[in-house]
């Protein structure tokens, strides 16, 4: 397995096509791949390509790729990035890759991560009795952060979310007013950036849309978790987490702990 980070020159106008629309950049990311065929389905329970947009700044969007074989980003570069420069300096080809399997292999129960995901926070719904069940996304940071907090798929995805410790909670106990649970006052969690996605699977020769548009909410959460079954997080590290992995959600990543946060309450 292997890490890839790459940054997206937005000055370019290839950049900003790609940034407008998931599929076209999923398309992008694949192309990286020579082994991958336009229409190949990942099996499933094997590692499988997954990626995130991180936007640091206004003008600095990282792209962060996990996948099984080391990519060949040389299009993206052309396209979204700095090719001049990459062409003056062998050595730096425009991205960074590194063999993911020293993180995966240091990974203990008990060890406490930082940790940021991009997800596709959904659930099932029916109105009646007689409906059939629909998808609906979470809309608000407490849903979205109740999404992640299930018990169940923590425990599948092999990690806690940890809590805060009693003096750093804004309210008592990690209540509301009304004496409801709230999740994000009680653990290590927050959503910086809420998205709705909007785009079309294909478009037409004069480049209108085909088809009903497909609409992605994402939420990304920053957070700190403890291992609690260190396969079962190497699965969800290379398998992603929850819907629309295709569409840039599901890369869940890791890193130390700041040194005066390491001992997590």
């Amino acid at each position: 397995m292997y890490l890839t980070r790459f940054r997206i020159n937005t000055a370019r106008p290839g950049a900003r096509r790609l940034l407008s629309s998931p599929q076209a950049l999923h398309a992008a990311v694949l192309s990286g791949f020579p082994d991958l065929l336009p229409g190949d389905t990942p099996t499933p329970g094997e590692p499988r390509v997954l990626w995130r947009l991180d936007q640091q700044a206004r003008a600095q969007v990282l792209l962060y790729i996990v996948s099984p074989a080391a990519p060949d980003l040389t299009h993206l570069v052309e396209q979204a990035g700095w090719p001049a420069a990459a062409a003056a300096n062998p050595d730096s080809p425009g991205w960074q890759t590194r063999p993911y399997a020293p993180l995966l292999d240091r990974l203990t129960n008990g060890d406490h991560w930082s940790f940021r995901l991009t997800a596709n926070p959904v659930h099932t719904i029916r109105r009646t009795p007689d409906e059939s069940r629909k998808i609906t996304a979470h809309l608000t940071p407490v849903h979205q952060k109740g999404w992640l907090l299930d018990e169940q798929r923590q425990q599948r995805c092999g990690f806690r979310i940890l809590e805060k410790t009693a003096e750093r909670r804004l309210l008592p106990d990690g209540t509301t007013h009304q004496g409801r649970p709230h999740p994000g006052d009680r653990h290590e969690l927050t959503v910086i950036d809420t998205r709705t996605l909007s785009f079309a699977k294909s478009r037409e020769a004069d480049g209108r849309r085909k088809g009903k548009p497909v609409t992605v909410v994402t939420a990304t959460f920053d957070g700190r978790l403890e291992v609690t079954d260190p396969d079962a997080l190497r699965r969800t590290l290379t398998q992603g987490i929850g819907k629309a992995r295709a569409y840039g959600c599901g890369l869940l990543t890791l890193a130390p702990l700041a040194p005066d946060r390491r001992t997590p309450a």
